[in-house]
């Protein structure tokens, strides 16, 4: 006779998942609160607040700076999404080639980089973009394409693709995780019976892998949207928002309004203002993916 397991009592539940619960409500939930509060005053981090209600969502509405950041943010987004998620799909797929060799120490070598700083990250990537003495420019002169080598972080005209190659490729064994996961819950015999009518590989991962994890793919999108539109780390060591404000994002503009010009009131608004944008991109990219399943 088969013995089921009691279940938990209600009250254990509750003491297990009653830390977890307190550190997220006083690490996501309560700032959000906060700097919600602090928005509807002038406050410059002393002991007088003055009530002035909407005039700080009035004032970031108006402000060119706030806009050209947001702006710098959506090429980020967009650039990240394609490199991170898209590139995480090509691999997955090739995953399931036979040919593939080594297969754990690919996986090991690309998810590696998820578990480093970000701040790590941005400082390496920093030396590796030096004109003078980085390694993309000496490769070039050791393959004689002195003609290719530039000032890769002094450019405005690419400095966001630049300062968005190491988002791209940091996060890349993350998504490819996440996919791996769904590939491994499509049954076997479907893709044994499709081997057998004689599809190949790339025929597979198109027209039965793909649809079948079309969901995991879409909160892939989501949540790489939601995730780079608070990208600070990378640009902050990398750049500083420079040269000029070309590669400023509004994670980093809200922490330099806050505490360089110490206009702490004005920088909770852009945190709420980056927070509806992220909720308007992410909810628009689940839009624009469809919400039909695949069977």
């Amino acid at each position: 006779m088969r013995r089921t397991l009691p279940k938990p009592k209600t009250y254990m539940l509750v003491l297990f998942l009653a830390p977890i619960l307190i550190l997220y409500l006083a690490n996501a939930v309560l700032p959000i609160f906060i700097s919600i509060f602090y928005s509807f005053f002038n406050w410059t981090g002393g002991r007088t607040m003055k009530f002035i209600g909407f005039a700080n969502y009035i004032d970031m509405v108006k402000d060119a700076e706030f806009w050209r950041s947001a702006y710098n943010n959506l090429i980020i987004v967009i650039l990240c999404t394609v490199g991170q998620v898209g590139l995480a799909l090509i691999f997955s797929f090739l995953y399931l080639s036979k040919a593939l060799k080594f297969k754990e120490f690919h996986r090991t070598v690309l998810f590696f980089p998820v578990t480093v700083s970000a701040l790590v990250i941005g400082f390496i990537w920093s030396l590796m973009y030096n004109k003078d003495y980085g390694l993309i420019n000496f490769f070039l002169r050791l393959l004689g394409l002195e003609r290719l080598i530039l000032s890769w972080l002094d450019d405005p005209s690419y400095i966001l693709i630049t300062a968005s190659l190491p988002v791209a490729l940091q996060y890349i064994g993350l998504y490819m995780i996440m996919f791996m996961g769904a590939i491994k819950s499509i049954p076997e015999e479907i893709l044994e019976c499709a081997g057998l009518d004689g599809c190949n590989d790339f025929q597979r991962s198109i027209h039965i892998t793909l649809p079948m994890i079309y969901d995991t793919f879409k909160v892939a999108v989501m949540i790489c949207v939601s995730g780079t539109m608070k990208i600070f780390d990378h640009i902050l060591v990398l750049t500083n928002g420079g040269p000029g404000k070309s590669s400023q994002v509004l994670a980093l503009y809200s922490y330099k309004i806050s505490f360089d010009r110490m206009k702490l009131s004005y920088g909770a608004t852009i945190s709420i203002g980056i927070l509806i944008l992220s909720v308007i991109l992410t909810m628009g990219s689940r839009k624009l993916l469809g919400g039909k399943q695949y069977e």
